[in-house]
């Protein structure tokens, strides 16, 4: 492919994509001086410098990245205009920003959409990892997955799978530990706490309507959630988990259910999303996929 035939929008969002001049030119299959002549002539017929030079790293200037960012609206919004006029177009294709928490995004978020991926060889996905609260205002993407429900008019929630939070021990633990038949025992025991989005992380709730909350404190505190569980399976205390993360464990007889009786607000799984008149079609399969490999994961 010539470069000078692609697109001035395309070829910076690729370019804007890539880590170094190197790899982009590694990607068209051409050599990097001609990367950059490419690069120079967008540059010079806008009148700003969009890009420091360097073959090692890639580094856009503040009027690249106002450009890169409005070049992925356009060609989004080309890709979903194309898809809405032809009936006939079969194949999924475009780009899918997602965006969930580590753990159940590492766990099946990422093998979920890989699988998707390969389905469906058009379609690009851009997978966001991050521990940090959802900020709506501003956020760039086109599905959030998020544990619990968001009251937000901007968003559209889709249920993914059912969730529970609860509270769980290794066998060990119990052998030696004092009696827990009431939510108030626990404060006689050592709960291992996560720290999740600067939240009151040590209040454990409990109900459903009527919610009851218990202050637990204890010897463990971690800002990771497979820290947490991985302390509980060495006997180190109590923890709560969601049942998505914890099920296999307790089936695996690595730990078990404590408090079974004493039901917990649901946590449930969902697929956040802009309310928009037209929700792209590959946005909408891949929600789909995800539901229904969430569903063959957790058995729900």
């Amino acid at each position: 492919m010539d470069l000078s035939s692609i697109d001035d929008l395309d070829f910076f969002e690729q370019v804007s994509r890539s880590q170094s001049l190197t790899e982009a030119a590694r990607n068209w299959g051409k050599s990097v001086s001609a990367v950059s002549k490419r690069l120079a002539a967008l540059e010079s017929r806008l009148g700003v410098p969009l890009v420091r030079r360097s073959t090692r790293k890639l580094t856009l200037t503040e009027e690249g990245q106002l450009y890169a960012a409005g070049a992925l609206a356009i060609l989004q919004q080309k890709s979903d205009l194309e898809e809405a006029l032809s009936v006939h177009h079969v194949e999924l294709r475009g780009r899918i920003a997602v965006r969930s928490s580590p753990g159940i995004g590492r766990t099946h978020i990422a093998p979920l959409l890989a699988d998707f991926a390969r389905q469906h060889p058009l379609i690009q996905i851009d997978l966001e990892l991050s521990p940090l609260p959802l900020n709506i205002s501003g956020t760039n993407f086109d599905i959030a997955i998020r544990v619990g429900g968001l009251s937000d008019s901007r968003l559209k929630a889709k249920l993914l799978a059912r969730n529970r939070r609860i509270v769980c021990a290794a066998p060990s633990y119990m052998d030696s530990a004092p009696p827990l038949r009431t939510i108030r025992d626990l404060e006689r025991h050592n709960c291992i706490v996560l720290r999740e989005n600067n939240a009151d992380y040590s209040l454990w709730r409990f109900g459903e309507k009527e919610q009851q909350y218990v202050d637990v404190r204890g010897s463990m505190i971690s800002d990771d959630g497979d820290v947490v569980t991985d302390w509980c399976v060495q006997g180190m205390g109590l923890v709560m988990r969601s049942t998505w993360h914890v099920n296999p464990l307790i089936q695996q007889g690595a730990l078990q259910q404590v408090l079974a009786d004493v039901p917990t607000p649901s946590a449930d799984i969902f697929a956040l999303y802009p309310a928009t008149v037209r929700t792209p079609r590959r946005i909408t399969a891949a929600i789909e996929h995800l539901r229904d490999g969430l569903a063959a994961r957790l058995g729900s």
